[in-house]
């Protein structure tokens, strides 16, 4: 393992490591299927730039960077700090006989190895949460995309309207636990997905922390409810 880890990445990337074999089953039957759409949606907003090299970052076993072929970019690549996870998305690449497309490597969101301006665009599909440091990994982020390209991050949000917010807290800090632990054989995996989503400074607050990390034209676009958030930002 590289050393840039340290022992609480260790510990975010041993949880991952354990899960990875059950992951993509869990993820759908736990999402009811729903994120497939959320990603199609938040993919969506990145058209209008035609990327030709897009970075997927906590791309875990690979979903996210697969579906971003649907923007018929030259190249994607996927960085994880889990290898377990990244084993998975490999074999599924190589499947889907897409290796020339789609290139999976480990790789740190807070120390990444790619020179300035290397991307068109930056996409996180539910990873930013599991960020040691958050300013830290927006920054290089920010750092690796080319001027006028853009971040786009999916991610989980606390619904705030009734019966929304009940439902999903319900499912959330009971239902998701339970099945996560049963089926993945993981004592707290699906129980920090819970704790990881009422932590992360969600809506405004990370619209701020983008901004911060000088990305610009920084907006959030709400899905399902307000289960989800779709957060941009642009480097100029």
């Amino acid at each position: 393992m590289a050393a840039t880890i340290n022992k609480e990445k260790e510990v975010i990337s041993d949880m991952f490591d354990s899960i990875s074999p059950r992951y993509d089953f869990l993820n759908h039957i736990l999402s009811m299927g729903i994120d497939v759409g959320w990603r199609k949606k938040a993919l969506s907003q990145l058209k209008d730039t035609r990327p030709e090299r897009i970075l997927d970052v906590a791309t875990g076993t690979g979903d996210f960077a697969i579906q971003a072929l649907t923007l018929k970019p030259a190249k994607v690549t996927g960085i994880d700090i889990s290898n377990g996870m990244l084993d998975v998305g490999k074999e599924k690449v190589k499947k889907k006989n897409l290796e020339h497309k789609i290139e999976l490597m480990y790789g740190d969101s807070e120390h990444m190895p790619f020179e300035d301006n290397s991307f068109d665009a930056v996409t996180v599909a539910f990873g930013v949460r599991n960020f040691e440091h958050l300013d830290m990994g927006l920054k290089e982020m920010h750092r690796v995309i080319r001027p006028g390209g853009k971040a786009v991050v999916l991610e989980f949000s606390n619904p705030k309207r009734f019966p929304v917010k009940q439902i999903f807290g319900l499912y959330c800090n009971t239902i998701m636990p339970w099945i996560g632990k049963k089926v993945s054989r993981h004592a707290t995996a699906y129980s920090y997905l819970p704790k990881s989503v009422r932590e992360f400074p969600e809506g405004q607050a990370f619209l701020d922390v983008l901004s911060n990390a000088g990305f610009r034209s920084v907006k959030r676009i709400p899905v399902t409810f307000g289960i989800a958030t779709i957060y941009l930002g642009e480097k100029h």
